[in-house]
């Protein structure tokens, strides 16, 4: 059996596939470099334990279109009992297995993109996990994906030695990016609103369209930067969920991101640029290679901070926007390559 891995779909784990994805982990490792090795007890419990390790975090599983189970990840937050390398506001991936019989169709991968991405979610501050000096495969794959290796903490389990990797999550120490909370609908609400009002006057449609947070995060994704030792709310973005746009100048691979907006008394933190590099981050994690988004002439700041993380305009796709009065004004269109660093520049607008 072969299965494109465009073809699948990648969300938590259901009760329906509780008694099948213990065993298809089992039948994955089987037929990996650490096959002929007895397995431990310990490792047994973990398998079977899938309620515990959704507990702990999330369990992902990759379906094909007539819901047969074909892999599964488990995402793990540290001090959680079946996570072993992640510390701190680290999170974990363990468990990462493949159908024998669908391996060589990038299932792996979109499990591990999938991992990554919900580790971003929660706001952790990377990604970290371990797998045998011999399961070269794998090693190739995180080293493709951006991850770095840990040789201070590797470590021997039983006969194995354990190479760990980590991924980073987070653009700067003092501030946390996450998806927003569902009781942080109004605040972000309040925040955004305020943040493009104070740089110029809101039409009562474009408003509307500004404080729609909650649709938005019901449609697509918000995204929060907070203080990362008090938690205030400094600054939010929007993005698209994976395979969708949240506006008409997305192409395909690219991620388009909306409604950058940071708190007044959160300027001159970098807030600003640490929101713009969390998307490029994930246009990366995604697979994606080029982030694109609109903004007006008014937001000059903005225009500033495009042009200073390496944007640069896309003048065949802009065009003119009509006010309901009758004037209009262009619609600016900026674009930037998204595996490129995004660099140490500081200062931003208020929204864009």
């Amino acid at each position: 059996m072969q299965t494109d891995s465009r073809q699948l779909t990648i969300r938590p784990i259901r009760d329906a596939d509780l008694a099948a994805e213990p065993a298809l982990i089992a039948a994955a490792f089987a037929a990996g470099p650490y096959g002929h090795l007895p397995v431990s007890e310990e490792r047994r419990a973990l398998q079977r334990d899938v309620s515990g390790r959704a507990a702990s975090g999330a369990v992902l599983v990759a379906v094909a279109e007539d819901e047969r189970l074909l892999g599964t990840a488990s995402v793990l937050r540290a001090g959680t009992p079946y996570s072993r390398v992640a510390i701190g506001d680290e999170a974990e991936v363990r468990l990462v297995a493949v159908d024998p019989s669908a391996q060589g169709a990038g299932m792996g991968e979109a499990l591990m993109r999938a991992s990554m991405e919900t580790a971003l979610g929660w706001g952790a501050d990377a990604l970290l996990l371990d797998t045998g000096e011999r399961n070269l495969r794998a090693q190739a794959l995180y080293a493709r994906l951006g991850f770095e290796r840990q040789p201070e903490r590797d470590e021997h389990f039983g006969d194995v030695l354990a190479f760990a990797y980590r991924f980073a999550l987070q653009e700067q120490a003092d501030l946390r990016v996450r998806l927003m909370r569902p009781d942080e609908v109004g605040p972000v609400t309040e925040l955004v609103e305020a943040a493009y009002a104070s740089d110029f006057e809101l039409s009562d449609a474009y408003r509307a369209d500004i404080v729609a947070v909650a649709e938005r995060a019901r449609d697509h994704q918000v995204w929060v930067a907070t203080d990362a030792s008090s938690g205030a709310l400094l600054g939010t973005a929007s993005t698209p969920v994976a395979g969708a746009a949240i506006s008409p100048l997305a192409r395909a691979g690219e991620l388009d991101f909306r409604f950058l907006g940071v708190a007044a008394d959160a300027r001159r933190r970098g807030v600003g640029e640490v929101l713009v590099a969390h998307v490029l981050r994930l246009a990366r994690i995604r697979g994606l290679e080029r982030v694109v988004l609109n903004t007006g002439p008014d937001m000059l700041a903005a225009q500033r901070l495009y042009d200073r993380l390496g944007f640069e305009r896309l003048h065949e796709r802009e065009f003119m926007f009509e006010r309901p009065d009758g004037t209009g004004f262009l619609m600016m269109a900026y674009g930037r390559d998204a595996g490129v660093d995004a660099g140490s520049v500081r200062g931003e607008s208020g929204a864009a």
